[in-house]
């Protein structure tokens, strides 16, 4: 057998041709499903054992030699027209225009990356929300004015378009043990009308921390980080008192005026600040409402609007940009982090 095998070579050696036709019947013969190789292969335990390494090998050999003898005659074969190629390497690349982040992802991502680095982990859940979870978990009374239709898309009688990411931090708290500190960044919907200055979809990040011996004095440090890592090291933090159903005490977050360094302008009504974010201490009854002891634990909440934070961060003076897809608007944020 071995010799049938080395005159099989000397056949794929000699042969030659530039016909197709030549060429695919040389194939089928000898590596087909029925050819000569295909045979030889089906003879292989017929071959004395002291045999079989150096018969294994030659037949190797063959189909090896067999296929790359086919490939090599077909490339020859092909017509000039399709082996030619018709590209001029001379000229120069085509300018490829580059994408770029949108500022919403831009500003979302530096929020995350600020407060990762002091322990915050990123949570997400649902834009469909159920009541418990939207509204009565976090302390809304049946009659507070945000279960009315002017300022929730309800689905049914009980399921609506998450009004904030509040949701999320419920979810959490129902399901981890404390210590527990996230921020939950994600789109929520409100029914406003379109305006510069207000839209019916935008997008929030809400923290939250809830240990023993959490403070007011924790969510202050905490809210003065983001701020001079966000704005830079010469921000000033203003907190006044408000009033949030789920948070008591509570509290609106304003910082020193991004345009004029805080000496008054007309964007800041010569306030010298700008309002960025609304805070404060989880309310007992919420913690109650999740499984959480509020006699053991106590924790902070914060939440603010990431189109705000951009329209501040890069001086945008309309929020309907940021939903328009206008390339003319999108490609000045090329070279944004």
């Amino acid at each position: 057998m071995i010799d049938q095998v080395e005159r099989l070579l000397s056949e794929v050696d000699a042969f030659e041709s530039g016909d197709p036709d030549e060429i695919e019947q040389f194939r089928i013969r000898m590596i087909g499903k029925k050819g000569k190789v295909t045979q030889l292969f089906a003879l292989f335990k017929e071959v004395p054992n002291e045999q079989k390494k150096e018969f294994g090998k030659k037949l190797n050999e063959l189909k090896t030699k067999s296929t790359q003898k086919v490939a090599d005659l077909k490339g020859a074969s092909k017509p000039a027209a399709e082996t030619k190629s018709n590209l001029d390497i001379s000229r120069p690349a085509e300018d490829l225009t580059l994408g770029s982040r949108h500022p919403i992802s831009i500003v979302r991502n530096e929020i995350i990356d600020i407060f990762s680095r002091i322990g915050f982990s990123v949570s997400d859940g649902p834009e469909i929300e159920d009541d418990w979870h939207n509204f009565s978990a976090l302390n809304f009374p049946k009659e507070h004015p945000a279960r009315d239709m002017q300022d929730t898309f309800f689905i049914s009688e009980d399921f609506s378009l998450r009004t904030h990411t509040s949701s999320v931090q419920v979810r959490v708290m129902e399901t981890e043990k404390p210590p527990i500190r996230t921020i939950s960044p994600g789109r929520v919907f409100r029914n406003e009308a379109i305006s510069a200055r207000a839209h019916c979809i935008f997008h929030q990040v809400e923290g939250l921390y809830i240990d023993k011996g959490v403070s007011f004095a924790d969510l202050k440090q905490s809210l003065m980080y983001f701020a001079k890592e966000m704005f830079g090291e010469g921000t000033e933090i203003r907190l006044r008192p408000s009033y949030f159903p789920f948070t008591e005490p509570s509290a609106e977050v304003d910082i020193s005026c991004v345009l004029c360094n805080g000496k008054g302008c007309n964007v800041c009504k010569n306030s010298g600040y700008l309002e960025i974010l609304g805070c404060g201490m989880v309310d007992p009854n919420v913690l109650e409402n999740c499984g959480i002891d509020s006699f053991q634990y106590s924790g902070f909440a914060f939440g603010m609007g990431i189109e705000r934070i951009a329209m501040l961060k890069f001086g945008i003076n309309d929020l309907r940009h940021f939903f328009e897809n206008d390339i003319r608007f999108l490609k000045q944020f090329r070279s944004s982090i």
